[in-house]
């Protein structure tokens, strides 16, 4: 599980931190780095601040937006210190270690992290499943993006290894709460599906008059909250696509027939 975690730095300014970052993966067993659109890489900064983890490094993708990052990715999580207008499901960092714990096998998992500056806008973390806070001093909550990668990597580490962990002798993780077993009939449907059938279902809306002036971005706003919430599998996402298609069939007779 931990090879299928993939830490996603969104246009990085400072070099030093994503060699850091990657020196963070490295020490907790994760490798998969993704650049999305970095502002100064490859850089000797970054591979001096690696200090020894250079192959995490050598295997970074840097990507030209995030749908490429995060296209195969079943659960994408967002970093975010603040809550927005609209709220979105949002965890600590030791309650995303127990999320992990319970992803099924073929499960593909993408963390984002923001800009030094700004953090993640509110389109990218709109493409986020959940957003998972790290609990800072609130008179003080800048946190550096290499050690919030750091702070992720670690929990991350011990939701996938937690049972190994036990058994070494250390304590069981007390928010790992007993979970129904269920043995799914289809892996979940990755962000890339999933995108395609928002975008598929904006544009059926709107082809329907649904849409009122002015009222559409929050109407899709609430609704990818709603199906990013419930995490469709492949066959349901096929599903609803084919209703869609069916809806537009329809419009499209009823045009041709005025």
């Amino acid at each position: 599980m931990l090879e299928r975690i993939r830490i996603v730095m969104v246009e990085p300014s400072h070099p030093g931190n994503i060699g850091a970052a990657a020196r963070a993966m490295k020490t907790m067993g994760l490798s998969d780095l993704c650049l999305v659109r970095p502002r100064e890489y490859p850089s000797a900064e970054a591979t001096s601040r690696a200090s020894g983890a250079g192959d995490v490094l050598a295997e970074a993708r840097v990507c030209a937006d995030l749908d490429e990052a995060v296209g195969d990715a079943t659960l994408v999580a967002g970093t975010s210190a603040r809550r927005r207008r609209i709220p979105w499901p949002r965890i600590t960092a030791r309650q995303f270690s127990g999320e992990l714990a319970h992803q099924p096998e073929s499960a593909r998992v993408a963390i984002l992290f923001g800009r030094e500056s700004a953090g993640l806008t509110n389109d990218e973390l709109h493409r986020c499943h959940l957003h998972v806070a790290l609990p800072t001093n609130p008179e003080y909550g800048v946190l550096n993006v290499a050690a919030a990668v750091q702070l992720l990597a670690y929990e991350a580490r011990l939701g996938v290894l937690g049972d190994s962990l036990a058994e070494a002798g250390a304590r069981p993780l007390p928010h790992r709460m007993p979970l129904p077993e269920m043995a799914w009939d289809e892996p979940p449907a990755s962000s890339e599906e999933t995108e395609g059938f928002l975008s598929h279902l904006e544009q059926v809306m709107e082809a329907s008059g649904f849409f009122r002036s002015g009222q559409g971005n929050q109407a899709m706003t609430r609704l990818r909250r709603l199906f990013l919430r419930a995490r469709p599998d492949r066959t349901e996402i096929s599903t609803l696509r084919g209703v869609l298609a069916n809806v537009e069939k329809k419009l499209r007779r009823e045009k041709s027939d005025v």
